[in-house]
């Protein structure tokens, strides 16, 4: 058996390390959802998480794991979304710096709620390689740990708690559906999921302007992505090379959808469910309402996990 970043044991630490941290998130249904499915859907609420999303799994269980001496000095990333707001929060809980790199184009709003939670706060040109450098500048500058976004092992078993409380409310699921951007959390879902069941069925998420995880798991090898284009802001980043193995391996299939099937998915959560979801969530939503899912056989229980629900009011998408 290959040996991957994460594995169920780990996430099982996980989920000790960080009780008490995080919120126990609620697993929610919807008549309505579930007709249009035509299957029973259980949706995992990480949008209710600290911070408006499961990002705070990980980052609290990398957080928390540091040695006293190691988090004296603090932690780093680079991010302009989720994962900023996640560290700078679990820094803040731990009583540490975090160093967060950001791109000069990042909206105001972000930057607002990084400082919020104590970030301090280094710009860079927009470009990864920029927010690498900068990052490692920042590194050698303060001796603080660097904590990734997705591609770091802590990072992935911490999202994988989500899926072991996904499981332990729903034990019967016979599949779950997760976004896929940089694969933390798809990663996450597949080792924790697949560990407490293997018989479980994993897919991925994906819209189809960003369909590199797609492309990639349809040939066997790794696509980078390249012009992302979609306004699921939280699915643009490529699969880094700790959760592709995971996904390359242990994902039956990933799935694809429009930005209108996107649009209507969010909508509809949004009047029916009366849950703020962002569009990265309304992603799982739109590949269990697709016709492609809806022919599956063999799938009754699915959970699907509502990834965040950070939107910016002043620009919804409708």
């Amino acid at each position: 058996m290959p040996t991957y970043a994460a594995d169920l044991d780990a996430v099982r630490e996980a989920a000790d390390r960080i009780v008490g941290f995080v919120h126990r998130t609620p697993v929610m249904t919807c008549e309505t959802l579930d007709r249009l499915a035509g299957r029973h859907i259980y949706f995992k609420c990480e949008n209710l998480q600290k911070t408006g999303a499961f990002k705070y799994r990980g980052a609290t269980n990398a957080v928390q794991k540091l040695t006293d001496e190691a988090a004296a000095r603090g932690v780093v990333t680079h991010s302009s979304g989720n994962h900023a707001q996640a560290l700078a929060l679990a820094a803040r809980v731990r009583g540490i710096p975090a160093y967060v790199v950001m791109p000069n184009t990042a909206p105001r709003v972000k930057t607002a709620a990084v400082e919020g939670y104590g970030g301090i706060i280094t710009l860079c040109e927009p470009t990864l390689d920029a927010r690498e450098r900068t990052a490692a500048e920042v590194v050698a500058r303060t001796g603080g740990t660097l904590i990734p976004p997705f591609d770091h092992p802590d990072v992935i078993a911490g999202q994988g708690t989500a899926a072991l409380e996904l499981l332990q409310d729903v034990p019967d699921l016979d599949a779950v559906v997760s976004p896929v951007g940089g694969g933390g959390l798809l990663s996450g879902f597949c080792v924790a999921a697949r560990g407490v069941n293997p018989g479980i069925r994993v897919f991925g998420a994906e819209p189809l302007g960003a369909d590199d995880a797609s492309r990639s798991k349809a040939s066997g090898v790794w696509v980078p992505q390249t012009a992302p284009n979609t306004i699921a802001d939280g699915l643009l980043t490529s699969l880094g090379t700790l959760t592709w193995p995971i996904i390359r391996d242990q994902v039956e299939r990933i799935l694809t959808v429009t930005e209108d099937q996107i649009r209507a998915a969010m909508r509809l959560v949004w009047e029916r469910m009366k849950l703020v979801i962002e569009p990265s969530a309304a992603v799982g939503v739109a590949v269990v309402l697709s016709d492609e899912f809806r022919g599956l056989s063999g799938v009754r229980k699915v959970g699907v996990v509502l990834c965040g629900g950070n939107v910016n009011l002043d620009k919804l998408y409708w």
